[in-house]
């Protein structure tokens, strides 16, 4: 099936198209809300200016489509980005979240295209596991959570790195793969890229308990 992909440059959303192309689908292009608030509920919203060269690094056409950032406007925002595309299904990295599922999965019955979320209800650290065994290099951009420090921005997520969130996750109560929002990732290399993403211009921002890696440049390298 041709396949759109809802995408927001981290773990979860490239994993999932990989997971889908690797069944024998062909993911055709990648979907993005913008939402101007950086709070959107729906919708990742951290380095998305970044998109484009995100794309290009993975061959892939790009649909980005802003909005307030307020549910209703993201919602309405997204049946845009799909209405007339040439595809019969879109994919989505959820794992566990009912809020996205409801509301993803609404705004695409009523398109009549089906849902494709093949991360759903998995073991949280199978997944993770997973990912690094596919090759999957995700740096850790946003941290939302006791347990995570400034230290965390910009560690890529290896053995050992997986390790540690699976014991915060024990210790803490955290979800292991950030489903809860405890952290954000973004994609430097996957079995999906043709070019890996090299991060240029970075810059820790970090207050009390939360922090984000501000990226200005992304550059692709062989």
């Amino acid at each position: 099936m041709r396949l759109a992909c809802l995408f927001s440059g981290g773990k979860d959303s490239t994993y999932a198209a990989h997971l889908m192309e690797q069944a024998g689908h062909e993911v055709v292009c990648l979907v993005t809300v913008v939402p101007e608030d950086p709070h959107s509920w729906v919708f990742h919203t951290l380095n998305l200016e970044h998109l484009p060269e995100m794309a290009k690094a993975m061959g892939k056409d790009l649909i980005a489509m802003p909005s307030s950032g307020e549910e209703g406007a993201d919602l309405a925002a997204l049946e845009t980005a799909l209405r007339d595309l040439d595809v019969e299904g879109v994919v989505t990295g959820t794992i566990a979240s009912d809020y996205q599922w409801d509301r993803i999965n609404g705004v695409c019955q009523k398109q009549g295209l089906k849902v494709f979320s093949p991360l759903w209800r998995k073991d949280q650290l199978t997944i993770l596991n997973d990912m690094l065994q596919a090759g999957m290099k995700a740096m850790i951009v946003g941290v939302y959570s006791d347990g995570l420090d400034r230290e965390w921005l910009g560690r890529v997520l290896d053995r050992e790195a997986v390790d540690r969130l699976s014991s915060l996750s024990k210790a803490k109560g955290m979800n292991v793969s950030g489903e809860g929002g405890e952290y954000e990732t973004l994609v430097l290399d996957s079995p999906m890229h043709l070019l890996a993403l090299v991060p240029d211009d970075v810059r820790v921002e970090f207050s009390r308990d939360s922090g984000q890696l501000r990226i200005g440049r992304l550059t692709a390298s062989r």
